[in-house]
């Protein structure tokens, strides 16, 4: 990589620099593409058996290093250490489940008259990925593991702030035997290696995930080359609480804390219907004084830092020190530290409960019946998870119909699993990622008619 820029790696909970890494420029961009797209015409004439075999070897491979990347991502992300554990696994799981489909990319033979047509899916070639900092492991392997799996190269930027992990699993890509330059990782800044990863002719198709600003920015330059492109964006996730729910499951605050609440699901709108808002407060005030803030390596702890610097200052713009809020606590000193914080004064308009904060800030708003609940879930520019509260499963259904969300659960809190598609609606993104048809969004759909019609006679 070029030394034209270096990028200082700080643990988000002390400040300190753990680790610095040298960027990749346009030169290295390209050198990279040069090499992918050799590495990829090796890794597609495989057998599909031979490829699967590959990356279940590479699954077993990070296996046996969830411990180390589990505390890399401590390090670098400031996640819990029981957190980092499940993502560095959630990887592993991902490289398995891809690898099941390789073998089973199938196209399909439609009836036509006077001959035989079939389908084939064919590898894109170079994918490139683009990975936020707020999930560095599992993100990445979202689209990483699918694209290598229907056969592909990739070319993986991670964020600036959260390089270590992706860089270890190269390594253990081609510790477990897959091709030189097949998987390349190249850190850097967004506005040079992601500028130049995006705008590259050998590149046919990016993966993104992070802010809507720079997705439609990520978006507008794959159009000017006809390149597709998918979108993971932001979220400003509405948790609907009607009056007959088990309040104290739903409200859960780790349903907005979790990862601090950097997290685009987070359930940062809590909507609850009028009977058991008082109720619901009061939940709310007892659980958030309950959490243990602090050092992200103890077992012990619930909430980490934010990433940094820049992360915290925009939290703390959205919550000023008078404002009507129920807060827990948060360490004092180095770090880059905020309580958990639930805004009871906001109007449903106000740029606290319309904006993604991307922080443990979430706000309380009354509704009054099923149409208004819908309203206000409906009431922001994004469309990507939420939760539904009711025993009622009649109002479940029509309420899961009538909110704008690419992923819902009803009485619960979990949006993501690697069985099934993940994305959203609105300006919460394009496309859809993980699931049965993951490695079809990386192929080209190739038509072919055989004639069967014999010589005129």
């Amino acid at each position: 990589m070029s030394s034209e820029h270096l990028l200082d790696v700080l643990n988000p909970a002390t400040e300190e620099v753990v680790a610095v890494v040298a960027g990749a420029s346009p030169a290295d961009v390209d050198a990279a593409v040069t090499h992918a797209a050799r590495a990829q015409r090796i890794w597609a004439a495989l057998a599909p058996g031979d490829r699967a075999r590959l990356l279940r070897r590479f699954a077993a491979t990070v296996d046996q290093h969830l411990e180390e990347l589990a505390r890399l991502e401590v390090r670098e992300a400031g996640h819990l250490i029981g957190n980092a554990r499940w993502e560095a696994g959630n990887v592993r799981d991902l490289l398995d489940y891809a690898a099941g489909g390789v073998e089973r990319l199938t196209g399909r033979q439609i009836p036509v008259p006077g001959g035989l047509n079939v389908t084939i899916l064919e590898p894109l070639g170079v994918v490139g990925v683009i990975a936020p900092w707020n999930f560095p492991l599992p993100i990445a392997a979202w689209g990483t593991a699918p694209a290598l799996a229907a056969g592909n190269a990739v070319l993986l930027k991670p964020a600036e702030t959260t390089p270590l992990t992706a860089l270890r699993l190269a390594e253990l890509a081609l510790e477990a035997g897959l091709p030189e330059h097949l998987l390349q990782v190249l850190p850097g800044r967004g506005d040079i290696t992601g500028d130049a990863l995006v705008r590259h002719p050998g590149v046919a198709k990016i993966v993104f995930t992070g802010s809507t600003r720079t997705g439609t920015r990520v978006a507008a330059l794959g159009a000017e080359q006809v390149k597709p492109v998918t979108l993971e964006l932001g979220g400003k996730s509405p948790n609907i609480v009607f009056a007959d729910a088990d309040l104290e499951t739903a409200v859960d605050p780790f349903s907005f804390l979790d990862n601090s609440g950097q997290d685009c699901c987070a359930r940062t709108r809590i909507l609850v219907q009028e009977p058991v808002y008082d109720e619901v407060r009061e939940l709310l005030a007892e659980a958030l004084s309950a959490v243990v803030v602090g050092d992200p390596a103890d077992d012990k702890t619930q909430m980490g830092p934010l990433i940094s610097r820049q992360q915290l200052d925009r939290v703390r713009s959205f919550v000023p020190d008078d404002a009507p809020a129920l807060r827990g606590s948060a360490p004092e000193g180095p770090g880059f530290w905020f309580p958990p914080t639930v805004l009871t004064g906001e109007s449903p308009d106000s740029a606290a409960a319309c904006e993604e904060i991307f922080g443990p800030v979430a706000v309380l708003l009354p509704f009054t019946d099923e149409q208004d609940a819908i309203r206000l879930a409906n009431g922001t520019p994004y469309g990507l998870s939420g939760s539904i509260w009711t025993r009622d499963v009649g109002r479940a259904l029509r309420v899961s119909q009538a909110v704008r969300a690419g992923n819902l659960s009803v009485n619960s809190h979990a949006s993501v699993r690697y069985w099934t598609p993940f994305g959203g609606y609105k300006q919460s993104g394009v496309g859809r990622e993980l699931g049965p048809d993951a490695l079809a969004a990386f192929t080209e759909t190739k038509n072919v008619f055989i004639s069967t019609e014999g010589p005129a006679q």
